[in-house]
C-alpha cells in the first residue's frame, strides 16, 4: 500500500513537536501508557452496560516488553482498540483526540478517568523511535489493521491479523549518538523507573516481564563450591495503581502518611505534619501535603525550587509547579491531583487558567489554617515548625510591599522579655497594660545583646514588654505591618520613646537648652558622624548610646550594608548622653576648662556606643590611642 503523507499542517506540528514541544524525551513512555489506559477505560466503560465484552476489571492490563537484540519496545494493551477510519482519524490527522471526542459523546464525568485531550501524546514516540508500529483491531471488528511510519514522510495503513481486540505499539528504538543514550529506554530498570514516576497511579496494571537470576541449590551441595545461578522471568506489576491520596482518611494512618512521604520526597525523617485535602466545588481536586520536620540543605538559597507535584487523573504532569504555592510556603513539599485542569498539547506545562488559580489560592487557606490550628493546638511542634521555616513567613511579611501582611501577621513568633519565651502579636498585645501605647521591640544579633543595650532600661523600667528581633528581616517586617490590633510598634531606639512626665520633661528641656553650645562642639567635633547630640530620655545607668532618626534604623544600615551592592545606606545617628550620670558633669566641666579634650571626650563617647551597639569602630587605633592618652 501506497504511503499516506501528512496534512501540511500535521507534518509541522509533527516536526515541532519531536524538536521542542517536549522537554524531556522520556516522557514519550508517559504518554503511550496514558493512551494505552484511555483505549482500556473506554472498553471497561462499555463492559458496565454490555454484558458481551466479558471482561471484567481485572482482566485488563497494560504490558511492556523489551527486547534489547530487535532494539524494540513494545505496549500492548487490551482496551477498546481501533477501525481503520479511527486509525486513520487519530494517528493519521495530529492533535485530533479519540479520547476527548469518546468522552464528550458518552457524556462521562471526571471518575472516568480518561486522560487524553489533544491527541498528540501518541508522536512523542518519534522522540526516541525511527520507526513506529501500530497493530490493533476495534472490539466488535473481524478485521485488524497495521499502522507504520517513520516519521514525517508519512503511513501506511494495512489489514494484518490480530486474535483479540486492542493494540500493540512497537517502537524501534533509535542507535545512541553522542547526546542521547537511547539504549537506557530498553534496560528494565530504566522503564520501571519511569513507570513509578510518570504512571504509578494509572488505575489499571502496567506489567513487564523482567528478567531474573536465582541461586541453584542442589541437595548435599558442597558448602564451599562455587554457587551456581539460572535466568528466569517473571511478571511483574510496576505501578501502584491506587493513589494513596485518592483513598479515604479512615483506611490510613499516620506511618502510612509518613512512609509515603519519605518514599516520595527522599526525606530521611518524618515530616512534622501532613495535611490530607479533597476538595470539591469551584476547584475539584486532591491534595496531599507536608510539613518537613526540618529545612533542606539548600532552602534559604537561589538553587532551592519550590513546588507541588501535579498529576492529572493519576498521571505526573508536573514534577514541581510553582505556581501553586505562594513563595512565603514555600517549605511545603506534596501533589495535587486534579481533573479540572486545562493542559497544554505537552502536558508538561499548564495554561495559566482560573482553575489553576483556584486550586493554589484554596491551597494556600488550607496550609494555614492548618499552622494556625498548629499554632494554637500544638504549640511546641508550631515553634518547632518556626524555627526551621519561620524566616520564610516573615521574608512573605516584607515582600510585595506587605501584601500579604494580614495572611501571615498572626503566625509570626518573636522572642519576648516575658520570660524570653517565644510569643505571638495577639499574646504580647493581651498582655499589655491599659497605659502602655506602643509595642516595644529592640534590635540586635543575639537575645543576649539585646538585653544589655543601654535604649531598653527606661522601657524595662516602666515594666513595658519588649519584642526582641534577632533576624535580619524582622525590623523590616514589623515596619511592614506598621501595627497590630491598632497598636503601633516602637523601637526602643526610636528618638522619643513617650515614656517621661511631662515633669521630667521640662527639666529635660530646660537642661537641654543650658547645655546647646556644648552639645553643638562635642557635634562639630564629630566631623558628621553624628546628626546630633541631646540628652537621653531612656537611659537609667549607661552613660551613653546611640539611636537613629529617619525611617533607617542602625540595625537596618547594618543588614542594607551587607548585602552585595554598591549602594550604602546611612542612618542618621544621634548620640545620647545621660544626664544623670558622672560623664555628664564632666563634661560640662571640660566645656569651660578644656574644650580641646572635651573634643577627645566626644570621640571616645561615640566609639562606645558604637561598641555597645554592635557597630565596627572606625578607626581601632585611634580609639586604642586616646584610651591611654585620657587614662
Amino acid at each position: 500500500m501506497a504511503t499516506k503523507e501528512f496534512k501540511a499542517e500535521s507534518k509541522r506540528l509533527l516536526e515541532m513537536m519531536i524538536h521542542s514541544i517536549y522537554t524531556h524525551k522520556e516522557i514519550f513512555l508517559r504518554e503511550l501508557i496514558s493512551n494505552a489506559s484511555d483505549a482500556i477505560d473506554k472498553l471497561y466503560f462499555k463492559s458496565l452496560t454490555d454484558d458481551s465484552v466479558g471482561l471484567n476489571k481485572d482482566d485488563f492490563a497494560i504490558e511492556i516488553k523489551l527486547d534489547k537484540d530487535a532494539r524494540t519496545l513494545t505496549i500492548t494493551d487490551n482496551g477498546i482498540g481501533m477501525t481503520e477510519q479511527e486509525l486513520e482519524n487519530n494517528l493519521g490527522i495530529i492533535a485530533n483526540s479519540g479520547s476527548l471526542k469518546f468522552k464528550s459523546e458518552n457524556k462521562l464525568d471526571d471518575e472516568s478517568q480518561i486522560i487524553g485531550q489533544f491527541g498528540v501524546g501518541f508522536y512523542s514516540a518519534f522522540m526516541v523511535a525511527k520507526k513506529v508500529t501500530v497493530i490493533t483491531k476495534a472490539y466488535g471488528s473481524d478485521k485488524a489493521y497495521k499502522w507504520e511510519s517513520e516519521g514525517v514522510e508519512g503511513y501506511t495503513i494495512t489489514e494484518c491479523e490480530k486474535d483479540s481486540a486492542g493494540t500493540v505499539i512497537i517502537l524501534e528504538i533509535l542507535a545512541d549518538t553522542d547526546d542521547e543514550k537511547y539504549s537506557d529506554f530498553l534496560e528494565q530498570y530504566r522503564i520501571k523507573e519511569l513507570v513509578k514516576k510518570y504512571s504509578d497511579y494509572i488505575r489499571f496494571p502496567v506489567k513487564m516481564e523482567m528478567k531474573k537470576s536465582r541461586r541453584i541449590e542442589a541437595e548435599g551441595e558442597d558448602k564451599d563450591a562455587e554457587p551456581k545461578y539460572e535466568d528466569y522471568t517473571e511478571i511483574e506489576t510496576l505501578n501502584s495503581m491506587v493513589p494513596i491520596w485518592k483513598k479515604n482518611k479512615t483506611e490510613l494512618t499516620d506511618d502510612d502518611y509518613n512512609r509515603f512521604y519519605i518514599e516520595k520526597f527522599m526525606d530521611y525523617t518524618n515530616p512534622l505534619k501532613y495535611m490530607h485535602v479533597k476538595n470539591e466545588g469551584n476547584a475539584t481536586y486532591n491534595a496531599l501535603l507536608y510539613i518537613p520536620s526540618k529545612a533542606p540543605y539548600d532552602y534559604y538559597t537561589k538553587e532551592f525550587e519550590k513546588g507541588l507535584q501535579l498529576y492529572s487523573n493519576g498521571v505526573l504532569i508536573m514534577d514541581k509547579c510553582a505556581d501553586l504555592l505562594p513563595d512565603y510556603f514555600s517549605f511545603v513539599k506534596g501533589l495535587v491531583d486534579s481533573e479540572d485542569l486545562s493542559l497544554n498539547i505537552s502536558r508538561e506545562m499548564l495554561q495559566h487558567d482560573r482553575q489553576l488559580k483556584i486550586i493554589a489560592k484554596s491551597l494556600e487557606k488550607s496550609i494555614k489554617n492548618e499552622l494556625s490550628k498548629m499554632l494554637k493546638n500544638e504549640r511546641e511542634k508550631y515553634e518547632e515548625f518556626f524555627k526551621a521555616f519561620g524566616l520564610q513567613l516573615k521574608f512573605g511579611v516584607y515582600n510585595g510591599f506587605g501584601m500579604n501582611k494580614d495572611t501571615l501577621k498572626d503566625l509570626l513568633l518573636f522572642t519576648s522579655s516575658a520570660e524570653n519565651k517565644l510569643t505571638t502579636l495577639e499574646e504580647y498585645v493581651s498582655r499589655m497594660r491599659e497605659d502602655q501605647k506602643y509595642i516595644y521591640y529592640a534590635t540586635g544579633e543575639s537575645v543576649a545583646r539585646i538585653e544589655q543595650l543601654p535604649q531598653t532600661e527606661l522601657v524595662k523600667d516602666k515594666g513595658f514588654e519588649i519584642l526582641y528581633l534577632t533576624e535580619n528581616v524582622d525590623e523590616f517586617a514589623i515596619k511592614m505591618l506598621m501595627n497590630y490590633d491598632d497598636k503601633e510598634f516602637k523601637s526602643v531606639s526610636a528618638s522619643d520613646l513617650d515614656l517621661e512626665t511631662e515633669e521630667k520633661k521640662e527639666e529635660l528641656k530646660a537642661k537641654e537648652e543650658e547645655n546647646s553650645d556644648m552639645f553643638k562642639l562635642m557635634q562639630e567635633n564629630l566631623n558628621g558622624k553624628v546628626s546630633k547630640v541631646r540628652l537621653s530620655k531612656r537611659l537609667k545607668s549607661h552613660p551613653v548610646c546611640i539611636t537613629s532618626e529617619g525611617e533607617i534604623s542602625l540595625e537596618m544600615e547594618k543588614v542594607l550594608n551587607a548585602m552585595p551592592t554598591d549602594q550604602k545606606v546611612k542612618a542618621e545617628r544621634v548620640l545620647e548622653i545621660n544626664p544623670d550620670h558622672a560623664i555628664f558633669e564632666k563634661l560640662t566641666a571640660l566645656y569651660s576648662d578644656d574644650k580641646d579634650k572635651l573634643g577627645k571626650y566626644s570621640q571616645l563617647l561615640y566609639n562606645q556606643a558604637l561598641l555597645i551597639e554592635g557597630l565596627p569602630v572606625e578607626n581601632p587605633v585611634e580609639f586604642s590611642n586616646l584610651i591611654c592618652e585620657l587614662m
